[in-house]
């Protein structure tokens, strides 16, 4: 019985699907499970084997203190008062991504970058560096060769040349996990669907898909970004559900009109919902035109003046006419392009025009500038 309620569940899970409208989405692209999350990992460790890139010892001290410390776990023991020369031997900061579910024994990539002063990292390999999480415990041990994207050159006039960033490196698979994430996967009689994009009209039609096709109750929005399943609480049926629900069809709510202008590069997004009413824009620019000329004044032959030379500068102002044009009643987002590209305004004025329009009460939008 119970294997041919999966079976049905699916056949029905697979129609729905293909009768979904074409601006639908599978929820697993607009929504994650509460829980199911990656976690960082960090770590301190050692960079040898470079070619005299490394850290310059004597203005990084902890690099030399590191190194000794391992020679020390090697039982090497090191004279007081020694003078390393550590060119080869490079400090890094070892990040990382721990994926939920992720199984001791599975590999992670991992990133090193130089926390000194270190050249290059280039041909370096990262001894072994136990990597922490938050709570301070060993996820995962790294070791490997770099992979380093960036180069650099130096000549001994000081010139230099750097493609990229030489100090920092990759290794993929380059972690081994050593212990796993708790996770409550499975501990609760519910699971949570967080969107990714807060909005109310789209979390109740998130649980509206889920009751269409599971029953009324079973699904309850529970605010603008979340929305609340109930679930089966064994292990393998709980895994079948949600591969069922993740690919179910849903219609996201459309956003709400805005204007995102990006100040610093002059990037414009209008969005397909913002609306003008009726209103006449005109928008001139004045040029201002200052030529420095240098006149040289030269006296006769027979004269006893001297040769100077003169400043002479030219101020010109321009003011172009500003042409003026006019929005029709509620017009949509063409028709605002289309107006602006006839009069040729540049980003910095199309900036100055949208502003105008808002504290105007013309422009039925919200701007935001990032």
């Amino acid at each position: 019985m119970r294997i041919s309620y999966l079976l049905l569940t699916f056949i029905l899970g697979f129609f729905t699907c293909s009768v979904a409208s074409v601006n639908a989405e599978r929820i697993k692209d607009i929504a994650s499970l509460k829980g199911v999350r990656a976690n960082q990992l960090v770590g301190y460790g050692l960079v040898v084997g470079l070619d005299g890139s490394g850290d310059q010892t004597a203005q990084t001290p902890f690099t030399t203190q590191s190194f000794q410390a391992m020679l020390k776990q090697f039982g090497i023991t090191v004279p007081p008062g020694a003078n390393f020369q550590l060119k080869n031997v490079a400090a890094v900061a070892v990040h990382a991504e721990i994926p939920a579910f992720a199984k001791p024994g599975q590999k992670i990539d991992i990133t090193a970058s130089s926390i000194a002063n270190a050249k290059s990292l280039r041909g370096g390999a990262l001894l072994m560096t136990p990597l922490k999480g938050v709570d301070g415990q060993v996820y995962a041990m790294a070791q490997g060769n770099l992979i380093v994207g960036g180069f650099g050159a130096e000549g001994r006039d000081g010139s230099k040349v750097t493609v990229n960033i030489p100090s920092v490196g990759r290794i993929p698979n380059g972690a081994f996990v050593e212990r796993a994430v708790a996770a409550n996967f499975g501990a609760e009689s519910e699971i949570v669907f967080n969107l990714h994009t807060a909005d109310f009209t789209t979390s109740k039609r998130l649980a509206d898909s889920i009751n269409t096709l599971m029953g009324p109750g079973v699904a309850k929005p529970m605010d603008a970004a979340s929305v609340t399943v109930l679930a089966p609480k064994n292990p393998a049926h709980r895994v079948e559900f949600i591969a069922l629900l993740e690919n179910l069809q849903v219609d996201p709510g459309e956003g709400s009109a805005k204007i995102i202008i990006n100040s610093r590069t002059g990037t414009i997004v209008v969005g397909d919902h913002v609306r003008v009413k009726p209103v006449a824009v005109t928008h001139g620019s004045l040029t201002v035109t200052i030529k420095e000329d240098v006149t040289i004044s030269q006296p006769n032959a027979l004269g006893e003046g001297e040769t100077v030379v003169v400043p002479n500068s030219q101020v010109e102002v321009t003011e172009e006419s500003g042409p003026m044009f006019n929005f029709s009643p509620g017009p949509t987002l063409n028709d605002i392009v289309r107006a602006v590209n006839e009069v040729g305004a540049a980003p910095g004025d199309l900036m100055a025009i949208l502003e105008a329009l808002k504290q105007a009460g013309a422009l039925k939008a919200e701007i935001v500038v990032i």
